[in-house]
C-alpha cells in the first residue's frame, strides 16, 4: 500500500532520518516507538504529506487514502456534534446534494423525452448506485456507534460544538477520522483527552479496523493491543519488529545484548588504533601508516547503545512525619461555577496509606476534587477536614500555571529543595533527562514533556506523607512513566492519582473514586477490576442511550421490585414460529442473565448462611458485596432485555 524509499530529512543541522525504507501493507498495523524528540510524529507527518522537504521517497499504491489525526481543530461556528461528524463523509455529502439536485430538475422540468432529460435519469441512477455502493443510508448507525463509543450521550448530538472543551472537540475529530474508513490511518496520540473507558473502546475499534494503522502512543497496554508490528526509532534509523509492543520488548533486549558486545569489540579495536596511531605518530618511517590509521578511525560509524534500564534510578520520594490515621475526611462536599454542577453531596474518609484512583469522564469533577483537596479552590459546598500533620505535594495537570517562565531548569529545582535535597538536585535532574546543558534552559520553552518531568523532580526534593498527582504521566514517553511508576511504588505513604493509563494505575493504586452525572462512587478494588465492573455498565449505558436517541422508552430501576420467576415471560407470549433473528438472540441472551442471577442468588444465600455462625471476615464481606453488586447489574439487565422483546 505504501513504499518508503531512502527516506532522510535534515533538523537542526543534522540527520533526524537517514536511509530509511519500509513497505506498509493494507493489514500492519505499526506502532512508532522511540525517546521524545526521536522523530515519531514528524515521520508521521511525512507520511501524510504535510511534510514534503525530505529526501528519498514516499510512493503510495494506487489511490488509496491516508487520514492523518491532526492536532489543530478547523470546525465551522455553529454546528452541531451531529452535522460536523456528518463532515467526514464529504463525498457522499457531495454525491447527496447532486442527487437532490438532479431529484429538484426531474420534478420541475416537462421535456421527458429529451436526450437531457435521459441523461438526467442515467445521472440519478448512477448517484443512487454509488450511494449504496457506499453504505450511504446506513451512516446514522455507524456515528452513533463511534459517538457513544467516545463518550458522547444522546444529549450532546444536538449541541453546539463550541460549547464543547478543547479535548471533547479532538473526539468529534477522532470520530470523523474513524468514520473515514481511509485505507491508511495515521494517528499521534489518539488516547489523548480520553477516558480509560473511551481508549478501551477504541483500542477494540483499531484491533477489527479493515485498513492499515500507523499510530504514536506511550500507552504500552494500548499499542501491545492495537499494534502487530512496532517501528523503533533511534539512532538515526528505523528497525522494524514484526511483533507487538510486549514481544518487541523481548527481542529488542536481545537485540540490545548483541548490540553490547559489539559495542565492546568496536571499542576494544578503536583503542587499538588509537594506541597504534600515538605510537607511530611520531615516527618517520611509520607516520603514513599512523595517517591511514586515523582516517580509517574517523571512518567507523560508532555503536551507539541507549541505557533503558530504569531499575538503576533509585528514586525516592522523600517522606516527612508520619500522620495521623484520617488523611481527608469529606461530608457532603460539591461544587459548581455558576449554574453549572461539578459534582455534590460527595461523602468520604481517606486513610493513612490509601492508595486511590480518581476516574471518570472528563469534566466530571477529578482534577476540581484534587484542587480542593490540595488548597488550589477554596469556594465549595460542604465541608473536608484535614488530618493532622499531613503534609502535602501536589502535582498540577498544567504545568505551565506552577512554573516560573524566567527561571532556568537548576534554579526551579533549587527552590524546591530542602537543605537536606539540594546536594542531590543535579542528580535527581539527570535522573528526569535534565543533563549538560539541558539544566539551564528556561522554563517558558520547555516542552510539555519537559515540564512535567521538572514537576515531578521538584517533587522528589521535598518532604511529603501525601501525594495527589493528576496525570503525572502526560507527554512523557515511556521510560520516564516507568521512573515514576518505580518512584511512587517506593512511596510509603498516601496517593491520590488522576490518570487514564491502565498499565501506570496497575499494581499502584488498591482503591477506585469513580465520578459520573455528579456523583462520586467508591469502588474497593484494583484497575483490572474496575474495569471488569465497568465493561457491564458501559453496555447498559449505551443501550439507554440508543434507546433515548430513537425515542424508546428503556425502563430501568435501580433495585428491581421483583426476581425474574415472579414475572410472566416475555417469550411466553409470541409463537416461535415469528420470532425474528434479533429476539431470538434477545431470548439466549435473557436465558443467560437468568441463569447467572440464579447462580448469583446461591452464592449470597449460602454466604449470609455463614454469616449467622461466625463473623466474616473483610475478604468474605468484600466478596459479598460484590456479589450483591453484581446481581443487582444483572437483575437491570434482565428488566432491559424483556422490554427489548416487548
Amino acid at each position: 500500500m505504501l513504499s518508503v524509499q531512502g527516506l532522510g530529512l535534515h533538523h537542526s543541522g543534522n540527520y533526524l532520518f537517514q536511509n530509511v525504507n519500509f513497505t506498509i501493507k493494507k493489514d500492519d498495523k505499526v506502532g512508532l516507538v522511540g525517546k521524545n524528540g526521536a522523530g515519531k510524529s514528524t515521520l508521521l507527518k511525512m507520511l501524510s504529506g504535510e511534510i514534503t522537504f525530505y529526501e528519498g521517497n514516499v510512493v503510495p499504491e494506487g489511490n488509496i487514502t491516508i487520514g492523518f489525526l491532526k492536532q489543530d481543530l478547523d470546525f465551522v461556528k455553529g454546528r452541531t456534534v451531529w452535522d460536523e461528524t456528518m463532515q467526514a463523509f464529504e463525498q457522499i455529502n457531495a454525491w447527496k446534494s447532486e442527487l437532490e439536485e438532479v431529484n429538484h430538475q426531474m420534478t420541475v422540468r416537462t421535456d421527458y423525452e429529451s436526450d437531457s432529460y435521459t441523461d438526467l435519469i442515467n445521472k440519478m441512477t448512477e448517484l443512487n448506485d454509488l450511494l449504496m455502493n457506499h453504505d450511504a443510508y446506513n451512516l446514522e448507525g455507524d456515528m452513533e456507534k463511534v459517538l457513544f463509543g467516545l463518550g458522547f450521550k444522546a444529549d450532546d448530538f444536538q449541541k453546539i460544538t463550541d460549547e464543547f472543551s478543547g479535548g471533547w472537540r479532538m473526539r468529534i475529530e477522532l470520530a470523523k477520522l474513524l468514520l473515514q474508513k481511509n485505507d491508511i490511518m495515521l494517528l499521534d496520540e489518539p488516547t489523548n483527552h480520553l477516558d480509560m473507558e473511551s481508549i478501551i473502546w477504541l483500542e477494540n475499534f483499531l484491533k477489527d479496523y479493515p485498513g492499515a494503522i500507523i499510530l504514536v502512543s506511550h500507552d504500552k497496554q494500548f499499542m501491545t493491543a492495537v499494534c502487530n508490528r512496532t517501528f523503533d526509532i533511534n539512532n538515526k534509523k528505523v528497525d522494524d519488529y514484526k511483533a507487538n509492543y510486549s514481544k518487541y520488548l523481548v527481542m529488542r533486549e536481545e537485540r540490545r545484548e548483541k548490540l553490547i558486545q559489539s559495542k565492546k569489540n568496536q571499542d576494544a579495536e578503536i583503542k587499538q588504533m588509537e594506541d597504534n596511531i600515538n605510537k607511530f605518530r611520531a615516527s618517520a618511517t611509520k607516520a603514513s601508516f599512523a595517517q591511514s590509521l586515523i582516517k580509517k578511525l574517523e571512518k567507523i560509524e560508532r555503536i551507539e547503545v541507549d541505557n533503558e534500564d530504569v531499575s538503576k534510578f533509585n528514586i525516592r520520594f522523600v517522606q516527612s512525619v508520619v500522620p495521623g490515621k484520617v488523611i481527608f475526611e469529606a461530608e457532603n462536599l460539591g461544587k459548581a461555577y455558576g449554574s453549572k454542577k461539578v459534582f455534590d453531596d460527595v461523602d468520604f474518609i481517606i486513610q493513612r496509606g490509601d492508595r486511590i484512583a480518581l476516574l471518570g469522564q472528563n469534566g466530571q469533577g477529578k482534577t476540581t476534587l484534587a484542587k480542593i483537596l490540595s488548597g488550589e479552590i477554596k469556594d465549595y459546598s460542604g465541608a473536608w477536614n484535614l488530618g493532622h500533620n499531613v503534609n502535602i505535594g501536589y502535582f498540577a495537570q498544567n504545568q505551565e500555571e506552577v512554573l516560573t517562565p524566567n527561571k532556568t531548569v537548576l534554579e526551579e529545582a533549587e527552590d524546591s529543595a530542602t537543605e537536606e535535597t539540594r546536594p542531590r538536585v543535579r542528580d535527581l535532574l539527570g535522573s528526569f533527562l535534565f543533563q549538560g546543558e539541558a539544566v539551564n534552559k528556561k522554563t517558558k520553552v520547555l516542552s510539555g514533556g519537559e515540564r512535567n518531568r521538572l514537576a515531578l523532580c521538584k517533587l522528589l526534593l521535598r518532604p511529603f506523607n501525601t501525594l495527589i498527582m493528576d496525570e503525572p504521566t502526560n507527554h512523557l514517553d515511556i521510560q520516564s512513566k516507568e521512573i515514576i511508576k518505580l518512584a511512587l511504588q517506593k512511596f510509603e505513604g498516601t496517593l491520590i492519582v488522576i490518570s487514564h493509563d491502565r498499565e501506570f494505575l496497575q499494581g499502584l493504586c488498591d482503591k477506585i473514586f469513580e465520578f459520573r452525572d455528579g456523583k462520586m462512587k467508591e469502588f474497593l478494588g484494583n484497575i483490572d477490576e474496575y474495569l471488569e465492573y465497568r465493561q457491564k455498565e458501559s453496555i447498559r449505558e449505551i443501550s439507554i442511550e440508543k434507546a433515548k436517541l430513537h425515542g424508546e422508552e428503556t425502563k430501568v430501576e435501580t433495585k428491581p421490585a421483583s426476581k425474574p420467576e415472579d414475572k410472566p415471560s416475555t417469550v411466553n407470549q409470541q409463537p416461535p414460529t415469528i420470532l425474528s433473528k434479533e429476539q431470538k438472540n434477545i431470548q439466549n441472551k435473557i436465558k443467560k442473565v437468568e441463569e447467572k442471577i440464579a447462580e448469583l442468588e446461591t452464592q449470597i444465600e449460602n454466604m449470609e448462611a455463614t454469616f449467622t455462625k461466625e463473623n466474616p471476615s473483610d475478604e468474605t464481606l468484600e466478596k459479598y458485596n460484590k456479589a450483591k453488586e453484581e446481581l443487582e447489574l444483572s437483575l437491570q439487565e434482565w428488566e432491559y432485555l424483556g422490554s427489548q422483546l416487548d
